[in-house]
């Protein structure tokens, strides 16, 4: 190899090595985490600092995970509903790796990893994540909380079909949170350490007792209405 390319590469290869989580923290929270204040109330600020912290939390149980690595495929996750929210997750990944600014502090195989992690974050994209790095973007994304999961699928029914009555809108919730989350949905785990297990089987149950649904949507349709 000619000498300057192995100077370039050496240099290259010892400026990433120089990254710490307190750089690719402060870059995330200036330049990535306000581009989510143009997304609907459930994929706003709130969401993506919630998938933030829930990754790094179960980075504890794999020492191998490069947080910093983990930190971005978190922050990207969902910077493709810019594009619309049917193939947002591969316009996430196609903005990580557009996004020169990372190539200061990540190699392309980095880059590779975050961008396939931000991808394989979608519960209904029908495959497994392909590394550690997307499964725990997907669990972290997966926020099991009850109220979190109807008002989240409420607002986005409102705004996407504002045409339709209370009725409609708590049967079209229904049907999609029975295929998404109730037994055989499409709905899929993948960090067992987490509480999301524990959290999916409550929220199953709140699900079958439609008396104890039926006033959890209501609460939260008046809620939203009379604001």
């Amino acid at each position: 190899m000619p000498r300057a390319r192995q100077r370039f590469n050496n240099n290259a290869q010892n400026q990433m090595q120089m990254r710490t989580l307190e750089e690719i923290t402060d870059f995330v929270q200036r330049e990535i985490v306000p581009r989510y204040d143009d997304f609907d109330a459930g994929h706003g600020r709130d969401h993506v600092q919630t998938v933030i912290s829930q990754a790094l939390t179960l980075a504890q149980y794999y020492p191998e995970v490069d947080q910093c690595l983990l930190l971005v495929a978190a922050a990207y996750h969902d910077l493709g509903l810019a594009y619309g929210r049917d193939q947002h997750h591969t316009h996430s990944a196609r903005i990580v790796r557009e996004d020169n600014r990372l190539r200061k502090w990540f190699s392309e195989s980095e880059i590779d990893i975050i961008a396939d992690a931000a991808e394989d974050h979608r519960a209904s994209s029908g495959h497994e994540p392909r590394t550690i790095y997307g499964r725990i973007v997907a669990e972290a994304d997966r926020i099991i909380d009850s109220e979190t999961i109807v008002r989240r699928a409420l607002l986005y029914g409102m705004k996407h079909e504002p045409g339709l009555d209370r009725e409609r809108q708590y049967h079209r919730l229904m049907d999609h949170m029975r295929e998404k989350y109730d037994y055989g949905g499409y709905l899929k785990l993948w960090i067992p350490q987490g509480d999301n297990a524990r959290r999916l089987e409550e929220f199953r149950q709140t699900l079958a007792d439609e008396k104890a649904f039926r006033h959890l949507f209501d609460t939260i349709y008046d809620s939203i209405i009379t604001k």
